[in-house]
């Protein structure tokens, strides 16, 4: 019963504070944090057990198979350069100063002061994650932060694995000698850690995707994606080899195979009970970590050296390691822009932000803790390693959305979100639409349904660029799903009659109410998209070099709108458009498909005019009929 009551107070005490966090805006692992030093020092509260074994193979795994899931593996994979330099070149750069500072410092072994350094080098994937996504930044930056966070664990473990083997006390014990752990055995340890890893991750990654191609039922899919964790991470950490690594590449690949071996039922589960578990996992742990101050410091108090030294090798070594990433992130960004194709040039404002982005955070407490009873000075280096992850947390982690405010370092409008959603589902709907004229043996009315259907999507996305401004008019998608949701409430209300009337078989029932709750979620989403965009004018995107030849000759050119107050036709005829497009050739002004005659791809059909630009305040992307490109 103990142990009932403390999880549901743990669990309660995270969806509140979590709620409260998200009232104020505020990253919720950081209040959280807050939340869990202070209730350490409370005499009633009973502090939880938090050992080595239960963060590094409880709950480690599954908090980055959730992160890597959700990681685009194309991104990934072109970000590749930046991502090893940061997650293996910085994390070796800081753990070898850290190391040459706590040696200087308290007089220690190297091999002792570079696992402190090993045990701080490596940021935290949560915490990244939740602070880079929260404030907006640059979706290449989010990735850089994201893949260095999911890979450096590994490198860091590794390392403290290595400088584990070269204690004096603990080669000792093993009846060998400090003196057997050379360059060759540490390389050779660490390629070894990253070809098993690697590897049992590819293995899972292709068996599970092949099971996945002949399971059906949603919830024995997400059944199976419960234990992927731990059939990558328990097989590689048995031979030796990076458990993280194979968690990481096999959550990539099963991330990026999902939409080929899964249904899109069991998308939907796998990604909703992911999201539940992650929200939940993530926050536990850095309440836990606040939880466990009070039982460190008293540690500290009793073995170690004196607060005055504890207190200055608790500054050096964070001083160190905040320092220490900008001198390897800005000459290392420099020299990636300089010397690889396609990179264009060195920004040192994103530079300043990935510099600055050093949040640690569960990995650094648990490698801690792994350290051996017998370490010299093994709660100084514990209270040092906490020190840290709780100061990047707060000083980093609250002063990093300031900094890219002030730099001017953010994510993109999400209106120019809009627009490449607009071009990418018209793209798709295009292909659908094209295979529908393949099949001829189809009734009419069942073809015009279809086409009418699949060109009301495309036009919710166009409709949703002009709703960021106060004047604008409803929209006709805004309208459905306004007066949709009455009818919804209204429908609901009455299955509930029926249901508490007894009348029916209550399984029939469910499914009535399954298909108006998945329908009432798309709405749901369309509504939370559209409340997302901005009153900032839409910035002109860059000329791209993959424009096609019209979108190019068009690029620069100015032409007057023949009627500067509307729709031409619609100001004619008296009927009402949405959004409006002038014709970069003869200056017609239209328009939009989302409108009832979508004149603008009328005068298309009937000029042959290729190139409109947006004729709304404060939007100048453009768009080619022919080649349905957006420039």
């Amino acid at each position: 019963m103990r142990t009932a009551g403390a999880i549901v107070a743990i669990i309660g005490t995270v969806i509140l504070v979590a709620g409260f966090a998200q009232r104020l805006r505020v990253a919720a692992p950081l209040v959280l944090l807050v939340v869990g030093v202070a209730v350490s020092y409370v005499p009633f509260i009973p502090e939880p057990e938090l050992s080595s074994e239960v963060v590094l193979v409880g709950l480690l795994p599954p908090l980055l198979y959730a992160a890597a899931i959700r990681t685009s593996l194309v991104d990934f994979r072109a970000n590749w350069f930046p991502i090893l330099g940061l997650s293996v070149g910085l994390v070796l750069f800081t753990a070898g100063g850290v190391g040459l500072v706590t040696y200087w410092l308290l007089g220690m072994p190297f091999a002792v002061a570079f696992a402190l350094g090993a045990i701080v080098a490596p940021p935290d994937a949560v915490a990244a994650t939740a602070v880079a996504r929260r404030i907006g930044l640059p979706r290449r930056i989010v990735t850089i932060l994201e893949g260095e966070s999911l890979v450096n664990d590994a490198t860091a473990l590794v390392s403290l694995r290595t400088a584990i083997a070269a204690f004096p006390l603990a080669a000792a014990a093993a009846g060998g000698h400090a003196s057997d752990v050379t360059l060759g055995s540490v390389a050779l340890d660490f390629t070894r850690a990253v070809v098993l890893g690697v590897g049992f991750g590819v293995l899972v990654g292709v068996v599970i995707a092949y099971v996945r191609r002949k399971v059906t039922e949603s919830a024995i899919d997400t059944s199976i994606s419960f234990i992927v964790p731990y059939l990558a991470y328990l097989p590689a950490e048995h031979y030796h080899g990076s458990g993280v690594l194979a968690v990481v590449v096999a959550g990539l690949l099963l991330g990026h195979k999902s939409p080929i071996v899964q249904n899109a039922s069991s998308r939907v589960s796998e990604r909703i009970n992911w999201s539940t578990i992650q929200f939940i996992l993530e926050n536990v742990v850095f309440l836990m970590l606040g939880m466990q101050m009070r039982r460190l410091v008293s540690d500290a108090n009793e073995t170690g050296p004196g607060w005055g030294t504890i207190v200055w090798t608790c500054l050096a070594v964070l001083a160190t390691v905040i320092i220490l990433r900008p001198i390897w992130v800005f000459p290392f960004k420099w020299l990636q822009h300089r010397f690889m194709e396609g990179e264009g040039k060195f920004h040192p404002k994103a530079a300043a932000v990935i510099s600055w982005a050093g949040m640690r955070g569960v990995v650094t407490l648990a490698a801690a803790f792994a350290l051996p009873p017998n370490t010299p000075q093994r709660s100084t280096l514990v209270l040092a390693a906490m020190a840290v992850t709780v100061s990047t947390l707060l000083l980093q982690g609250l002063s990093l959305p300031w900094l890219a405010k002030t730099l001017g370092v953010r994510g993109p409008d999400p209106r120019e979100d809009a627009l490449q959603e607009a071009t990418i589902l018209q793209s798709s709907v295009a292909a659908g639409l094209k295979a529908l004229e393949d099949h001829d043996d189809v009734e009419g009315d069942i073809i015009e349904t279809l086409r009418r259907r699949a060109e009301n999507r495309t036009n919710i996305v166009w409709e949703r660029l002009g709703q960021g401004r106060a004047d604008a008019v409803e929209t006709p998608s805004a309208t459905y799903r306004r007066v949709r949701m009455i009818m919804l409430d209204a429908e609901r209300a009455e299955l509930l009659r029926i249901r508490d009337a007894g009348t029916v078989d209550q399984e029939v029932l469910g499914h009535v109410f399954a298909q108006l709750d998945i329908e009432e979620s798309m709405l749901d989403r369309i509504e939370e998209r559209s409340d997302e965009l901005r009153e900032d004018p839409l910035l002109p995107p860059e000329r791209g070099e993959d424009e096609c030849e019209h979108l190019a000759a068009h690029h620069d050119r100015f032409v007057a709108p023949t009627s500067p107050h509307g729709c031409e036709e619609c100001l004619r005829d008296g009927t009402t458009w949405v959004h409006l497009r002038l014709c970069l050739d003869c200056g017609h002004v239209g328009c939009c498909d989302s409108s009832p005659h979508k004149h603008a791809s009328a005068h298309f059909r009937e000029d042959g005019h290729p190139v409109m630009r947006s004729f709304e305040p404060g939007e100048s992307w453009r768009w080619c009929f022919v080649d349905e490109q957006l420039g």
